[in-house]
């Protein structure tokens, strides 16, 4: 309870804030990649339980002959690059917080599709609410490997406080200033993840 308190109140306090900024990067989106300005996807969230995810829109909608989607590496901007490694558009999550779906610190909602692929101990990742940012996020993010940031989660989940909670947001918001981890080496954001080999 004091938690879900402490996240409410701080995401409440974090969008009043943060307005102007908000409407500034919002308007930014609609001129440089158009519309529509956020970008939402469905993710597993507590215990499994899928809600739709919202974010700043950083990729262009461009498709190939065939109707798909080009990679991402492809519709990808300057623009979206500067969103994505200034984490603004994760700003978007604070909804996602007051709503309860998600905490201001916990595992990163991934990919629905991921759930068949978990062994036992990476499910557990599911025991709390997913977070706008984690133990993973501010020791590595998207630079290391799967393997690594789901052993980072369980951590996080066997370990967690208000204290521990307090210092990933401060860790958080030294990671945004030096850029660190944005992706994985070749990669726009992070490979997909293929399952492990103990599943």
């Amino acid at each position: 309870m004091i938690k879900r308190f402490f996240d409410f109140s701080v995401a409440l306090s974090a969008l009043l804030l943060l307005l102007p900024i908000i409407i500034i990067v919002a308007v930014c989106i609609r001129l440089k990649l158009s519309s529509p300005i956020l970008f939402t996807q469905d993710r597993p969230g507590l215990n499994g339980k899928v809600f739709k995810m919202m974010k700043f829109r950083s990729m262009l909608d461009g498709k190939d002959k065939s109707g798909n989607l080009l990679p991402d590496d492809e519709r990808m901007t300057n623009f979206g690059s500067f969103l994505r490694s200034t984490s603004l558009d994760e700003l978007p999550g604070l909804f996602n917080v007051l709503k309860g779906d998600m905490s201001l610190v916990g595992p990163r909602p991934l990919l629905v599709q991921y759930l068949s692929l978990y062994n036992t101990e990476q499910a557990r990742r599911h025991n709390v609410r997913p977070g706008i940012t984690g133990w993973a996020q501010v020791n590595g993010r998207n630079a290391i490997s799967w393997e690594q940031k789901f052993k980072l989660d369980v951590w996080y989940i066997d370990n967690q406080s208000f204290l521990l909670d307090l210092k990933i947001l401060l860790l958080t918001v030294k990671k945004v200033f030096i850029r660190e981890g944005i992706r994985a080496e070749g990669e726009v954001t992070m490979t997909l993840f293929k399952g492990s080999d103990d599943k």
